[in-house]
């Protein structure tokens, strides 16, 4: 048996060490069995962590390709490098993803939800695993397009929706849509009867639209600030919609460069238990920086950050635990931003509220240990054994 004290879970509404503590036992294989509030000089009895924080691993909702692989143009003949960027995956703190596809033909999504559906039964120990797809279009506004082909847009309707998933249904976690375009409002009801996520995004909706769709079962917005109107004074779009809701979760592409690092902390200031993180990462993610071929586009690779050749952003190559490194040193709210990379995606997928949850029964092998060095304000993370 092992004990361990003075442990910090994080939480969206603390930001640093110093404030309550729990103690963990674990059995003879490091799985944690128990998990309480620590008591006064328990820590005289049992390995101290001063105050460190255990997080699971992190979830990215929004990941769409890495090691030169983009979803959209998955092959079987992909598989043995799809398995690697997978490995690759769980060493970069990342215990399961979302793989995304953006706005593409129809031929091509079937095949590479096939790819998918047969890399899954390939899981194993020490690997991220592939959670349903998120399918960021194609029923979005051209105007907030961004990156996506514009002749791969569609128009929503329940017939073009059945055609796109039809036999991946339960392969499907979320779909980022247009809410205020005619017709989505029967899409959000279907994909919600079939238990997916609806997600604004891509979007020209205002503010009222946006209350709107959220009561129709809009539950998150896929990169908040980005491809939608902006938080406006005069307009408080859908950014102000949400916070104004207050359960709608907001993703965030926390690079820097998609949000303000100044909005960034803003947004975590005033929607703290709404904030998660995504990586926004495209094929590029864990290769060199430079020039890639990418959904029949040219992306520049500089910083992490990738562009079309008309300086469109199109994505991120920094994995989800940068982002989470980054958002903690810009706020000096470390707590915060693990919650919002480790727990939030769980919530988002419906799984349970307190961190402590997602502890019991699991391995210290299979968790985070994170740590603040508040003298040069910077979050580091390793495996938790």
């Amino acid at each position: 048996m092992r004990k361990i004290s003075n442990i910090s879970l994080p939480d969206p509404l603390s930001t640093s060490k110093g404030g309550f503590t729990w103690s963990l036992v674990c059995d003879e294989k490091d799985v944690i069995t128990s998990i309480e509030p620590m008591r006064l000089n328990e820590g005289k009895y049992s390995e101290d962590w001063q105050g460190a924080w255990l997080s699971p691993r992190g979830i990215d909702l929004q990941f769409n390709g890495g090691l030169g692989i983009a979803f959209p143009e998955l092959t079987f003949r992909q598989l043995p490098k799809l398995l690697e960027l997978l490995d690759q995956l769980w060493v970069d703190g990342v215990e399961a993803i979302c793989p995304t596809f953006i706005s593409c033909a129809l031929p091509e999504f079937q095949e590479a939800m096939r790819v998918l559906n047969e890399a899954r039964k390939q899981n194993q120990l020490n690997r991220c695993k592939l959670l349903g797809a998120h399918l960021e279009g194609p029923f979005l506004s051209l105007p907030y397009v961004g990156a996506h082909n514009p002749n791969c847009i569609s128009k929503p309707s329940l017939f073009a929706l059945t055609q796109y998933i039809n036999g991946f249904e339960n392969s499907i976690d979320l779909v980022t849509l247009a809410p205020e375009l005619e017709g989505s409002e029967e899409l959000i009801q279907q994909l919600n009867s079939l238990g997916i996520i609806n997600c604004l995004g891509h979007s020209s909706a205002d503010f009222e639209q946006s209350l709107r769709s959220f009561e129709k079962g809009i539950s998150m917005l896929t990169h908040t600030f980005n491809a939608m109107q902006g938080l406006h004074h005069r307009n408080p779009g859908p950014v102000g919609a949400a916070i104004q809701n207050g359960k709608i979760f907001m993703g965030l592409i926390a690079d820097g460069i998609h949000v303000h690092p100044l909005m960034a902390t803003f947004l975590q200031k005033i929607a703290k238990g709404q904030l998660v993180l995504v990586s926004d990462a495209l094929s590029p993610y864990g290769l060199e920086e430079g020039h890639y071929q990418w959904n029949s586009s040219c992306i520049s690779v500089e910083q992490g950050v990738c562009r079309l050749s008309d300086g469109t952003l199109a994505g991120s190559t920094l994995g989800l635990l940068e982002g989470c490194k980054r958002l903690a040193k810009w706020s000096n709210e470390p707590s915060s931003a693990i919650w919002s990379a480790t727990c939030a995606p769980r919530l988002v997928l419906g799984q349970p509220v307190a961190s402590s949850k997602y502890l019991i029964g699991k391995s210290l092998k299979n968790l985070l240990r994170w740590e603040q060095n508040f003298d040069i304000n910077e979050l580091t993370w390793c495996q938790a054994v």
